[in-house]
């Protein structure tokens, strides 16, 4: 009687764990399923892209200087607030976009523009001196 009190305190451990565990068991069984499916897919889709000749495709249509203007006007105000005051990889995407749109604003206008080859310091204040050629312009980049 000793020995099979014993032997059940020893083994019921191990039963709870597997019925516990069960549900965590069969879910990993399915993931490992669907997962072959899905790195079979992916390996398909990489083989098609890789195979594709993306160069041959036109370039994407410029914005006109409407959007161009919402866009500065959207971006800036998100590089002032919201999450860039607290992701640097967040705020470093929206001053490249910010850039970019900058570059094409002054494109557009016909003003000489040096953003993509500064860095640091001077980048900012390359992009403060194309805000005020831009605002001499008659853009108004700032709402408020």
């Amino acid at each position: 009687m000793l020995a099979t009190a014993l032997l059940a305190l020893l083994c019921l451990p191990c039963a709870v764990a597997v019925v516990v565990c069960a549900d965590e068991l069969v879910a990993r069984r399915t993931w490992t399923r669907h997962g072959r499916r899905e790195i079979r897919a992916l390996r398909c889709l990489e083989r098609d892209l890789t195979s594709a000749d993306l160069e041959s495709r036109p370039p994407a249509p410029e914005p006109d200087m409407a959007e161009l203007v919402a866009d500065l006007r959207r971006l800036n105000r998100q590089r002032r607030s919201g999450p860039t005051r607290h992701s640097a990889t967040w705020l470093a995407a929206v001053l490249e976009a910010y850039d970019e749109r900058l570059e094409l604003a002054s494109r557009h206008l016909g003003l000489d523009e040096h953003l993509a080859q500064l860095e640091g310091m001077d980048r900012e204040i390359e992009r403060v001196r194309v805000e005020g050629l831009l605002h001499a312009a008659g853009l108004r980049l700032r709402t408020a």
